[in-house]
């Protein structure tokens, strides 16, 4: 990823704090995450890892430009797709969790990993998200992938 992508990255997320200039700040010192609020710019679906990667992986093979914004946190084993915002939608599966308006995400800069968050797919600085009905597709095939693959218990 090129600097000037970077710079843009840097810029277009910080918009979504209350202080840009000390959400930079904060990405600068300390330990380089900035908490920004949700439902303004983007929402974050967040999913559990397994799911995530994989229909990040389908995304990429299926979609032309890039899939967007993507982060996955390895600490509590999950992903979090950048999508516009949109207060009406419902999404509804094990373990699916939106974050809106009114909640806060954290969040590392786009040029690199921070404690136990890093990008997947970083902001370009472009404000390209995740397509809503596309990530649903891809997530409907993935779940469907995992339900093939993981071996159901039965007493």
């Amino acid at each position: 990823m090129s600097n000037a992508m970077w710079t843009r990255g840097v810029e277009w997320l910080a918009a979504a704090s209350t202080d840009p200039r000390r959400c930079k700040r904060e990405w600068d010192q300390g330990d380089g995450i900035a908490l920004l609020e949700a439902g303004r710019y983007w929402d974050v679906l967040s999913v559990p890892d397994r799911l995530g990667l994989l229909t990040l992986d389908l995304l990429w093979q299926a979609s032309r430009p890039a899939p967007g914004p993507t982060l996955v946190d390895t600490a509590a084993h999950r992903v979090g797709f950048f999508l516009p915002p949109d207060p009406g939608s419902r999404w509804i599966g094990a373990g699916l969790r939106r974050a809106g308006r009114g909640s806060w995400v954290a969040v590392p800069p786009p040029y690199r990993a921070a404690r136990f968050l890093e990008w997947l797919v970083p902001p370009d600085g472009t404000g390209a998200l995740h397509a809503p009905v596309t990530l649903e597709l891809a997530l409907r095939q993935a779940n469907g992938t995992l339900a093939v693959l993981t071996p159901v218990c039965g007493g």
